[in-house]
């Protein structure tokens, strides 16, 4: 992907974002998964449409290993760019879909068969995307 860096949250994207009311943690979170080699990483404004939750953050890993890798990079550069942890991670334990719950924003890491059979996409098709990797020229 285009990234350089997961914690870059400066410059047109996080512009974007703030402009949405979507946290700029959720950046954060999609050049940390980037950065994991998460794939097909996106961005849904969801402020409009759920009410509980301002953004999702999705992304795939090949396998649970790559699943649990990207999850943890998340959260530390989420940590490290904002001091806040999640209120609660679920599905470490098998690792086909893990849900962090940041409270005004949700990562979603999935293994490819899980992501495709959910299709969180598709379902949340009228949210927005909101951009989210540093153009090359940064």
């Amino acid at each position: 992907m285009t990234s350089t860096g997961p914690t870059a949250t400066t410059g047109p994207t996080a512009e974007i974002a703030q402009a949405r009311g979507v946290p700029e943690e959720c950046l954060v979170a999609a050049r940390a998964a980037d950065a994991k080699s998460g794939e097909e990483i996106v961005i849904l404004d969801m402020g409009d449409l759920l009410g509980i939750a301002e953004a999702f953050v999705i992304t795939n890993g090949r396998n649970s290993r790559q699943v649990k890798t990207i999850v943890d990079e998340v959260e530390l550069q989420v940590k490290l760019a904002s001091g806040r942890s999640p209120v609660r991670i679920e599905g470490l334990a098998d690792a086909t879909w893990v849900l962090m719950d940041y409270g005004d924003f949700l990562v979603h890491v999935f293994m490819d068969e899980a992501r495709a059979y959910y299709d969180l996409e598709h379902l949340w098709s009228d949210a927005p995307r909101i951009p989210w990797a540093v153009p090359a020229s940064a």
